[in-house]
């Protein structure tokens, strides 16, 4: 996917959505994404971030197989479990 926001990728590199996401900037807010292959920095001008894309999708298209540096998805049900042995059903 390509996506100029930094705030998606970590949603996409949840355990249930694994996205590899193109950004075309040359920085970001969110360099463990990139740094875990969860995205990856093309910069900004359209040739160059084209043929990356393309290169990717005709070497396989690959999503990495390594954790989310964002969590393992499970944020939310631990806070629900924390708050209900607190008291507050």
């Amino acid at each position: 996917m390509l996506k100029d926001g930094s705030g998606i990728l970590e949603a996409a590199s949840a355990p249930n959505k694994r996205r590899t996401y193109f950004i075309p900037q040359t920085s970001t807010e969110r360099q463990e994404a990139v740094d875990a292959g969860f995205a990856e920095l093309v910069g900004v001008k359209p040739k160059p971030v084209v043929k990356r894309v393309r290169d990717w999708i005709e070497h396989g298209a690959s999503v990495p197989a390594r954790k989310s540096p964002f969590g393992d998805g499970n944020a939310a049900e631990l806070t629900v479990k924390i708050i209900q042995i607190a008291g507050y059903n």
